[in-house]
């Protein structure tokens, strides 16, 4: 079960541009949890998504409450935010409740209005994806 996931959940597509790279670079498929994906066994599954209000969004944790430990081995988030320093504190905290352990978390520049505008840039996007093939690589292992 070394397969690899990646789920995200975005209101300004930042999340978005971040799973679609890493995809690309693992040749497997970006899915929006608003599109409700069905998972099957996966060995590790990267979550994406950016701090709002200083927050998950909604829709990204009610994905994450309805995983099931025995279909994820593992997960890897992926944390967009204006401050580069928060993380998914609640999505970590729902996962390891489940016993799926969080293998790391990558924090990616985002902007919020004026402040950072131009991120996710390119050197982000291309961190996210060296991010995703090495840890899955790693898991591979």
């Amino acid at each position: 079960m070394s397969k690899s996931r990646i789920v995200y959940a975005t209101k300004t597509r930042h999340s978005k541009k971040l799973a679609l790279a890493m995809g690309k670079a693992l040749n497997v498929q970006a899915d929006n949890v608003a599109d409700n994906p069905a998972l099957e066994e996966v060995g590790l599954l990267f979550i994406v998504g950016g701090i709002y209000g200083g927050g998950s969004l909604p829709e990204l944790l009610e994905f994450v409450k309805k995983l099931d430990k025995e279909k994820v081995k593992k997960a890897a988030l992926v944390t967009s935010s204006a401050t580069k320093k928060q993380g998914q504190d609640m999505i970590r905290k729902l996962l390891e409740e489940k016993g799926i352990p969080v293998a790391e978390e990558l924090l990616s520049q985002g902007s919020f209005l004026f402040m950072k505008i131009g991120h996710p840039g390119k050197d982000d996007v291309k961190e996210a994806a060296e991010f995703a093939v090495r840890l899955s690589e790693r898991v591979k292992e």
